[in-house]
């Protein structure tokens, strides 16, 4: 009876060797579908992050455009500032002005000729206060309204009666009974005036003269 020999190096149970490659490469070789789901993975998270950062250039944009308005405004209020802060203040300086001219207008010119050189030195140095001051309010840009001979404008004029003048157009300021004036573009005072009447259109024909002198109101103090 022929036997082999037992080769005594060989392990018991010892599997085949296509077997063991196989489960070896099983073993090294990652899944396949583990690789792909961090691929996908990481593809999101680039997406998000591509997102966030285009809504934080976006909200740094509209913070940007934010602070220029804000910038924009507070120039434009610093300078209405600077060039209406003094309204009330000239306003009270102009009543101290037609104080003086009234207090002129109180001297007859035949007083004057006549009277001591005392007086005439009193009324010379109230007509130059009254230049001094005028002249320090126009430095800061109060100027006079001058609308003798001008159309009648609701917005920079008063109308306080009406004068029977055929000679004129109708609506002419004919009579300052009060000067006005202005800061910058807006009216400080309005000039009350007296307006024409009887002749002949000039233009537009504007009710709001009439209205103001049967009324005796004008254009509101836009000046705060």
């Amino acid at each position: 009876m022929n036997t082999h020999p037992k080769d005594d190096n060989a392990p018991e149970n010892a599997e085949p060797r296509d077997q063991a490659s196989a489960a070896e490469t099983a073993h090294e070789a990652p899944a396949g579908g583990e690789s792909n789901d961090a691929g996908v993975s990481e593809a999101d998270v680039l997406v998000r992050l591509a997102e966030e950062n285009e809504e934080l250039k976006e909200r740094a944009l509209r913070l940007a455009a934010e602070m220029d308005n804000l910038r924009k405004r507070t120039q434009r209020d610093v300078a209405e500032a600077r060039s209406f802060g003094i309204a009330n203040f000239a306003r009270d300086m102009l009543n101290v002005s037609d104080n003086l001219q009234r207090a002129l207008e109180a001297v007859p010119a035949e007083a004057r000729e006549a009277a001591e050189p005392g007086l005439k030195a009193l009324v010379e140095g109230v007509e130059m206060t009254e230049r001094a001051m005028l002249s320090a309010l126009e430095r800061h840009g109060v100027k006079r309204i001058e609308p003798n001979g001008e159309k009648f404008d609701p917005h920079f004029h008063q109308a306080m009666f009406e004068v029977q003048n055929a000679e004129v157009p109708a609506n002419t300021v004919v009579q300052v009974v009060q000067t006005g004036y202005v800061i910058g573009e807006r009216v400080l005072r309005p000039a009350m005036v007296g307006v024409a009447k009887g002749g002949p259109k000039g233009g537009e024909a504007t009710a709001d003269a009439k209205e103001g002198s049967e009324a005796g109101t004008g254009p509101q103090d836009s000046a705060s």
